[in-house]
């Protein structure tokens, strides 16, 4: 996304964030809702809980007035497409497609008249939506806005360690949004005087072989980049970075709360627990293509110090000022 389009998409005022989750109206009575779930993870995590208790929040509960079909396509590509035309043939009143972008385009290929909800980056650039106030088609759902926050990440990470040049990008090529996301960043790096050192791991066996590069690199931190595999796997990679003593900056908190150095997103748990929101809203009738697709409006900073200390760091001041959360 270039930054006409980013700062044109962060205007859009989406009116759904004034909706409280626990809604007045209750889920249509006398009917069994059928959730179609698609993740491209391979089982389910603390997400998939905040998205039920956003659900429960409206008045749905499994076994009486909804059932879930969960389907997980264990990182692989085309099990996503399978699984994606498995929940059309159930005739799901709504498919939530979670995980990064390829179950939300297997699930576009798939249907073009079952909604689709999806949390996904750049929902634009990968071409789910063609605009995000008015979505058109069967797709709405929530743009996490990690791929347009990865300049920033590099600003924090350099706050944090100064003297460092030379920074490791740990990136997933399978990962339609990628190419893009390093295209941007490489960009930022030469604003910050920065060179960039991109390490691709496509499956999780590679993740050894991606640190052991670079240390031969001699790369000074560490960025890691947005990927559902990368974040099933945030305590081996944690672990990696500390073990290289390789100060680290992550998308989301859970892996500075995994030990993992600086992490600066949307809370995710919080974005899950609002899919539902879209959910009822389809179940009672709304259009995806009326609803406008959600932006997060505020972002963590999460630090653990603990980690610091170990890495012989000293947080400057202005970073624990706008910290949102400092782990001990």
């Amino acid at each position: 996304m270039d930054r006409r389009r980013f700062l044109q998409a962060v205007t859009v005022s989406v009116s759904l964030l004034a909706v409280p989750l626990v809604a007045k109206a209750q889920p249509p009575a006398g009917k069994t809702a059928r959730i179609g779930y698609l993740s491209f993870r391979s089982g389910p995590s603390q997400l998939e809980e905040a998205f039920r208790q956003g659900l429960r929040e409206l008045g749905y509960a499994e076994g009486q007035n909804m059932a879930i079909e969960y389907r997980w396509a264990e990182f692989k590509p085309d099990r996503a497409s399978t699984l994606a035309a498995e929940l059309v043939r159930l005739k799901v009143d709504v498919i939530v497609a979670t995980g990064g972008p390829i179950p939300a385009t297997a699930a576009k290929r798939a249907t073009t008249t079952i909604p689709i909800v999806f949390t996904v980056s750049d929902p634009i650039g990968i071409g789910l939506v063609t605009s995000l106030d008015r979505p058109g088609g069967n797709l709405t759902g929530l743009n996490i806005l990690t791929v347009e926050l990865n300049a920033k990440r590099l600003e924090l990470l350099k706050e944090m360690v100064p003297g460092v040049s030379r920074v490791a990008v740990l990136a997933n090529p399978a990962n339609p949004g990628s190419a893009e996301a390093l295209k941007e960043l490489e960009g930022s790096a030469r604003v910050l005087r920065l060179k960039l050192h991109v390490l691709e791991a496509r499956e999780r066996q590679m993740i050894d072989t991606a640190f052991a590069a670079m240390a031969r690199e001699r790369a000074e931190a560490l960025l890691v980049m947005n990927d559902p595999m990368f974040m099933t796997q945030r305590e081996r990679i944690v672990d990696l970075a500390a073990k290289h003593r390789l100060p680290g900056i992550f998308q989301f908190r859970e892996f500075a709360e995994a030990g993992g150095l600086l992490s600066y997103a949307a809370n995710l748990a919080d974005m899950y627990r609002r899919l539902a929101t879209y959910v009822d809203k389809i179940l009672k009738g709304a259009k995806p293509a009326d609803l406008p697709v959600e932006q997060p409006t505020k972002f963590e900073l999460v630090i653990n110090v603990k980690t610091a200390k170990a890495l012989g760091l000293t947080i400057p001041p202005s970073l624990l000022l706008r910290a949102d959360q400092i782990i001990e």
